[in-house]
């Protein structure tokens, strides 16, 4: 071990990785039928490694349906896999999200015409609103997660609604990496490290997600507060070319290399 990571916090806790795999769903759905099956997507990926899958039941159905949702719940409960229900803030979502009671729903915010999500959740200008709306969700034994942007405003109006979990919007920093925007890069990890360590400072789980790539992944993953990345769309896309098996043991590996190289041979 190096004498930096002596001196660094060590990990709070195992990285989990929860895989998300809407995106087997759209591959479905632009032909149509049966295949690929989500569900069979998500047995895979749990053999491969995965401690939960994610699945985003839009307003729109364009990926994930209701039917994915009745069977990811009903399967997974029984694999004793936890199922991440991704959702936006609606009185729709809510009834779905209470008749199923999966085991975390994040809430995120949503857009009918933007392709991904492409931003965290406004918590701060409507706190009264998303209080009431997740308090039921917790009742019900949900652990409720807000998707948020790295930003301090955010992640304290999160804490005061009693909202237990923060996913970090990683879409920014992954994005100047991918156009070589090396400084700007640096900027975004940086203020996602100062984030994490502010929220769990606030008593807040710290996950971590959007646009993860092999090459991204690390550096989130040495973070000692963030405790789960959620990663969908490029293991779907490197399924094609390595198997969705291969894809996920490696994202695994790379995870518990960054955590292992940060913290020493135990963290992991």
């Amino acid at each position: 071990m190096t004498g930096e990571a002596k001196g660094r916090t060590q990990p709070l806790g195992r990285l989990r990785l929860g895989v998300n795999i809407d995106h087997v769903a759209t591959i479905r759905n632009a032909r149509g039928g049966r295949h690929p099956e989500p569900l069979r997507a998500a047995k895979a990926a749990a053999a491969a490694g995965a401690d939960g899958i994610t699945a985003h039941l839009r307003e729109d159905r364009r990926h994930i349906t209701d039917a994915d949702i009745e069977a990811l719940t009903e399967t997974l409960r029984g694999l004793d896999l936890p199922l991440n229900f991704e959702m936006a803030a609606t009185e729709e979502m809510q009834a779905i999200a209470l008749r199923h009671r999966p085991h975390a729903v994040c809430i995120v915010p949503e857009r009918r015409e933007e392709r991904t999500t492409e931003g965290g959740l406004e918590v701060a200008r409507e706190e009264n609103r998303l209080a009431h709306f997740i308090a039921p969700l917790r009742e019900a034994g949900c652990r409720v997660s807000i998707f948020i942007a790295a930003d301090e405003r955010q992640i304290e109006a999160a804490a005061r609604i009693g909202a237990p979990v923060i996913e970090l919007h990683t879409g920014a920093y992954c994005e100047r990496d991918h156009d070589g925007d090396l400084a700007g890069r640096d900027a975004e990890l940086e203020r996602l490290r100062r984030c994490a360590a502010f929220a769990h400072g606030l008593g807040l789980e710290v996950h971590a997600g959007h646009g993860l790539t092999y090459e991204t992944a690390g550096p989130v993953a040495a973070f000692p507060e963030v405790m789960e990345l959620n990663i969908g769309h490029f293991l779907v896309g490197e399924a094609i070319f390595s198997g969705l098996d291969s894809a996920i043991r490696r994202m695994r590996d790379v995870m518990d290399r960054a955590r292992r190289e940060a913290f020493g041979e135990g963290a992991a």
